[in-house]
């Protein structure tokens, strides 16, 4: 594996909107620093819904991105999904919460599953969209950053695989927003899931007893 393209972008007002977002990414050249927040100089609009220490960087797989190409029928460049980072021979749907990406000095790790909203829909002209990424269940991918460090395209990339119990970017949409019971939720609760989704399975944790 290997970094195949790292993206930012700036703030951007999508057509018909009144808002500016930061969903308008762009492969760039050379090195970039990322620190807890993400990759410098990136923009985040809302950061209600977007960005923060369990979101700071989004990473999509070259193997889904060219699925995806497949399925749309036409050639996307770096950024179109909003990514920060494309990775090489990654298939999205094999990656779990916990698994560590480590390139130079730099360590991710997997916390959660991208979400689509309207804003990606609208970004991709298309007003079904949201259903169709989600009909799709290849997920993108949102990682916290364990140790800052500089990356650049082209450096090699390693992953940790999570050493717990599984729980891929798939299952992650599958279960958004449900109530999870018992063995699922302590499964959940031991992998080092988004401290968002970690609150709301221990209040239900709570609740259950």
């Amino acid at each position: 594996m290997k970094i195949l393209a790292l993206c930012t972008g700036n703030p951007e007002r999508l057509p018909g909107k009144s808002y500016k977002t930061g969903i308008f990414k762009h492969a760039v050249n050379g090195a970039v620093m990322i620190d807890a927040e993400g990759l410098v100089g990136d923009a985040i609009c809302n950061r209600k819904h977007h960005g923060g220490v369990d979101q700071a960087v989004y990473i999509e797989g070259s193997l889904t991105l060219d699925w995806w190409s497949r399925e749309l029928g036409g050639h996307y460049e770096p950024g179109t999904f909003g990514e920060n980072m494309v990775i090489s021979d990654l298939d999205n749907r094999d990656v779990a919460v916990g698994n560590r990406f480590a390139v130079g000095d730099l360590i991710l790790e997997v916390t959660a599953c991208r979400m689509p909203c309207a804003t990606f829909a609208a970004r991709m002209a298309d007003p079904k969209f949201v259903k169709r990424y989600t009909a799709a269940a290849r997920p993108g991918i949102y990682c916290r950053v364990i140790r800052g460090g500089v990356a650049e395209p082209g450096m090699p990339m390693e992953c940790t695989p999570f050493s717990g119990d599984k729980i891929t970017m798939p299952e992650l949409m599958e279960t958004f927003g449900r109530r999870l019971q018992g063995a699922d939720r302590t499964r959940y609760l031991a992998a080092p899931i988004h401290y968002k989704l970690r609150a709301m399975l221990e209040s239900q944790a709570d609740e259950a007893h």
